[in-house]
């Protein structure tokens, strides 16, 4: 999957669930409660390290979903990311070895890039989507439609401060294809395994953006 076809697909979708996992197999019933109210995407955090398992898990048995490896940091992360089956990498700043790294192996990758010499940076090495990371502490959507001026050809996945009161500011804007949020997938409600409560928001936000 080449990242002209993730980023259309995450278009379609609005919504990208930003999951930090203590647990590697609560991957299965929270993709299926994902799923059952419209989103089957999910990006997977190395911020815990279940991250690597759970990506398996969900590769394995549940092939049809689109995953992303987020946090990814170190080039360790990145062969845990590709082995594992992540179809895409999400980093939270621009790191030119780690873009470099992803492009040597195939691995699509969303960069995060908040200023205009990290989107140079991206632009340079033929990257497009980006990620506007962290969103509202980076001034928003303002800040957005202000970066949009020079660099028109930007499609832009914002990610940060972001929840049911702002993200269709977001969305209105042409160059945002998804919005990413872990509001709806906390990671409390995950350990507890209160899919229902999990279920009731994720429907929240799909009606919501869609």
């Amino acid at each position: 999957m080449n990242l002209t076809t993730i980023t259309t697909q995450l278009h379609q979708l609005k919504v990208v669930p930003v999951i930090a996992l203590e647990h590697a197999e609560d991957i299965l019933p929270l993709a299926d409660t994902l799923a059952q109210n419209g989103l089957s995407v999910a990006e997977i955090t190395f911020r815990s390290p279940a991250a690597e398992e759970a990506i398996q898990l969900l590769r394995q048995q549940r092939p049809d979903f689109l995953i992303a490896a987020g946090t990814v940091l170190t080039s360790e992360q990145v062969f845990q990311a590709k082995n594992a089956g992540a179809d895409f990498v999400v980093t939270p700043g621009f790191n030119p070895k780690i873009v470099q790294l992803c492009q040597d192996l195939g691995l699509p990758i969303i960069p995060g890039a908040n200023n205009p010499m990290a989107i140079e940076a991206a632009l340079e090495l033929g990257i497009e989507t980006v990620k506007f990371f962290p969103a509202e502490a980076s001034g928003g959507v303002k800040m957005i439609k202000a970066l949009l001026g020079p660099y028109a050809q930007l499609k832009i996945m914002p990610t940060g401060g972001i929840g049911l009161q702002n993200i269709q500011d977001y969305l209105a804007i042409p160059n945002v294809v998804a919005c990413g949020g872990s509001w709806f997938v906390e990671k409390k409600l995950i350990n507890d395994k209160n899919w229902s409560e999990l279920g009731r928001l994720t429907k929240e936000v799909v009606e919501l953006v869609q």
